[in-house]
């Protein structure tokens, strides 16, 4: 270590080029990186092409090493920055500096290139363990020059902040005093904090997105056509016209079993199945939807029904068709389901940024219900059941204070990839018995809640309450194991053994893993079933433990679901 010369070299001898303008312009431009950021960020590089939940398309992987070089670039940049305001400043030789650049250029001419084969080989790995093709090992340039564009993009961005903000700062300072520009900086924040602390701009954002929206819900998916049968909303018997439904209402009424089918698959004599629906245009807000919904079912006599099922949807109203329609084949049609659309926002988006309205929707639509079924008869009224799958979920178990007050309310529950924010499944695994796993916890040895990936999960050996609920969840589910938490904890579902269609060599890196699972979330339904988001035919299984039909058999569990293979699909 010795004194700095005048002039000091940060990376590797200037080659002789045909165009020196040229060159000195990407030297300079290589002057301004910070070695330390590059060195962390070729680390954060290796980790990014390590496994995750779900094998990643080359684009995914793209980004998701872009970002996650970027992450690494700014954490060393930061470390750095951090060590010099203590005062330590080292003072390295021009030949010191330049032997460490070609050190650094170095191990990225080997790292680099090892991990994205290495990349290659754990993403196909993965396509096993869930059942897909293989992918092109090709890609791996593709993923290299994504990544690149991905990381010199976001780089650009935040120098550019850094630059406009100095630039706004001195702007500022020529028209007023310091003292005065220091307070305007400080009631921009100020407003800008109330507004969102008051929900003026959030609400103001969700009420255009819901607004655009909208004019793209009059679509109705092929193969659906009106119901004729009074016993579904949308049909010319129902108050709820065919297209105030929305899409996914559309759909929703428009499929699932006939009486005629549910005897055909399970030899029992049947009901035609009751499905009652409202769209969000039906009415001004969301509690009197679900009071339309309420008027369905005092049309269609649903309370004389054996089973009445409430159903909170997901963004613009999807509902499972294998959850639905094995619920309705297993109990020979001696059902109704009510269900209704809450909000215009696709599901992706609605994850995102609207949280409030699935909570809002799954409170009004049971309390509405629930209302009308506490006063019946004990004696005869029907059992009262729930379901929701992903934000269905979030939201349908809002109407409860936790896991134990909806045993105590319902009498069964199937909640179906419910997202990692649900305060109520938060608090259910928390509660789970010691060495119990978090991807499958054991919750009170099984006597009112359980979990399952698969039907045979539940079977416990341990006494089962009458009362019973499921949640239904894949380990390889990105969007049940997403948190922000991921940023900066190793979960506990990273530090137990993995699931069956897990990669075991999947590890737990700062930054890295949560923008893994982030991206695992866009095609988590894009696998078959029975990995991912993708929840299928299995329902009929998990329904038959859960409502426990008197005479069932494995065998007709098996028939029912043959009969719903391909039915389903993705919100």
């Amino acid at each position: 270590m010795t004194t700095a010369p005048e002039r000091v070299d940060d990376g590797p001898a200037e080659p002789a080029d045909a165009n020196p303008r040229r060159w000195n312009r990407l030297r300079a431009y290589g002057r301004r990186a910070n070695p330390v950021g590059l060195a962390v960020a070729l680390v954060f590089f290796t980790w990014s092409i390590s496994p995750s939940l779900l094998p990643r398309a080359w684009y995914l992987q793209g980004v998701a090493t872009g970002i996650s070089v970027a992450a690494g670039y700014g954490v060393g940049c930061l470390a750095a920055w951090v060590i010099r305001s203590c005062g330590v400043r080292p003072e390295w030789s021009a030949r010191t500096r330049r032997i460490g650049w070609w050190v650094l250029a170095a191990a990225a001419v080997v790292v680099v290139p090892v991990f994205l084969v290495l990349g290659a080989v754990w993403q196909n790995y993965v396509r096993d363990l869930v059942g897909i093709e293989h992918s092109n090992e090709a890609n791996v340039l593709l993923v290299f020059l994504i990544a690149a564009v991905v990381w010199f993009v976001l780089l650009e961005a935040a120098r550019g902040i850094r630059v406009g903000t100095r630039k706004l700062s001195d702007l500022a300072r020529r028209v007023i005093p310091r003292p005065a520009a220091n307070v305007a900086g400080l009631l921009v924040v100020a407003v800008i904090a109330v507004l969102i602390v008051n929900g003026a701009l959030y609400n103001g954002l969700i009420a255009f997105a819901n607004w655009s929206f909208s004019g793209a819900d009059t679509a109705t998916a092929p193969g659906v056509v009106q119901p004729t049968v009074p016993e579904r909303s949308g049909s010319p018997a129902s108050a709820q016209a065919w297209d105030t439904l929305g899409q996914e209402g559309r759909t929703f009424v428009g499929r699932g079993p006939g009486a005629a089918e549910i005897t055909a698959v399970t030899g029992r004599p049947a009901k035609e199945p009751i499905r009652v629906y409202a769209g969000r245009e039906s009415a001004d807000s969301v509690a009197s939807v679900a009071n339309l919904v309420v008027a369905e079912l005092d049309r269609t006599k649903a309370w004389e029904r054996k089973v009445l099922a409430v159903n909170t949807t997901t963004g613009r109203g999807w509902v499972n068709q294998n959850v639905a329609s094995s619920l309705e084949y297993i109990e020979a049609g001696d059902t109704a389901i009510a269900s209704m659309q809450y909000s215009f926002l696709p599901s992706p988006l609605a994850f995102i940024a609207d949280r409030e309205s699935p909570q809002i929707a799954g409170r009004a639509l049971f309390n509405a219900v629930f209302s009308r079924w506490i006063d019946l008869p004990v004696e005869t009224r029907p059992k009262l059941v729930v379901f929701g799958e992903s934000l269905g979920s979030y939201g349908g178990q809002n109407a409860f204070a936790g896991f134990q007050d909806m045993a105590a309310r319902v009498d069964g529950g199937l909640w179906v990839g419910t997202p990692n924010f649900t305060p109520q499944w938060q608090e259910v695994t928390a509660a789970r018995d010691p060495g119990s796993p978090e991807i499958l916890p054991v919750v009170g040895d099984g006597a009112s809640v359980r979990f399952a990936s698969d039907p045979e999960d539940l079977d416990l050996g341990t006494p089962w309450k009458p009362r019973r609920i499921v949640y239904w969840q894949h380990a390889s589910d990105p969007i049940v194991w997403w948190s922000p938490s991921l940023l900066f904890h190793e979960p506990d579902w990273l530090k137990e053994p993995r699931g069956r269609d897990v990669d075991p060599n999947m590890t737990w890196m700062p930054f890295v893993t949560f923008w893994q699972v982030t991206l695992d979330m866009v095609f988590s339904a894009d696998v078959p079933d029975g990995h991912g988001h993708s929840y299928g035919p299995e329902a009929a299984g998990m329904w038959a433990r859960v409502l426990q039909p008197e005479g069932w058999s494995e065998a007709e569990t098996a028939r029912v679901q043959a009969a719903l293979t391909g039915e389903g699909g993705a919100p």
